[in-house]
């Protein structure tokens, strides 16, 4: 049986992920550090969201599609810096993404769509662009926060964990409330939201 559209699209962006000379280790095991990434976007964004769109799921795997190809020291090391190097990463996501789905055949205005949610347009006013943010959210406290936190200092992991919240929907909060933290990152995650 030939895949489908949509199978094929997931297929070419983990081929490009797995790309990534970076490597993340779980279990003894060394993933491509944005392969890895984009399969937990996938497996949280269905456990958060059953029914998402396949333009929600393609847009949540490729969240951080060839992300390597961009280092964060290019730009300043400032919060300007950071924030136009994420703002060109979400640009260069979003074309890689668009050339895959013409490739296989979708239309302009899914490619449209798919852009429009990794560029992350319209949080808290568009419901897909919202569940996409409490993914990627989720993926950070379920998978990254322990690691995060262990490599700074309290007051600035509290500051974090604040800016996280705020961009998550209530569903997003009911969902971190029911992840597995350590003691310790409870806490924090208490002190942030009191």
């Amino acid at each position: 049986m030939k895949p489908t559209r949509f199978e094929t699209a997931i297929a070419l962006i983990d081929k490009k992920n797995a790309e990534d000379t970076n490597t993340y280790q779980v279990a003894g095991i060394d993933y491509p550090k944005e392969l890895l990434y984009s399969q937990r976007m996938t497996r949280k964004l269905l456990q958060f969201n059953p029914n998402a769109s396949k333009a929600l799921q393609i847009a949540a795997r490729a969240q951080h599609i060839c992300r390597w190809k961009i280092a964060r020291d290019e730009y300043p090391m400032d919060r300007v810096g950071y924030l136009k190097w994420r703002e060109t990463l979400k640009k260069m996501h979003a074309e890689i993404t668009a050339e895959i789905l013409e490739q296989v055949g979708y239309d302009q205005q899914f490619i449209d769509r798919v852009s429009l949610l990794i560029n992350k347009k319209l949080i808290k006013k568009n419901e897909e662009t919202q569940i996409l943010e409490d993914t990627i959210c989720l993926v950070f406290l379920d998978y990254y926060f322990e690691e995060f936190a262990a490599k700074h200092d309290d007051e600035k992991i509290i500051d974090i964990l604040q800016k996280t919240w705020i961009k998550m929907s209530e569903d997003g909060h009911q969902a971190a409330l029911k992840l597995p933290y350590s003691e310790k990152s409870l806490e924090l995650v208490k002190k942030a939201i009191s």
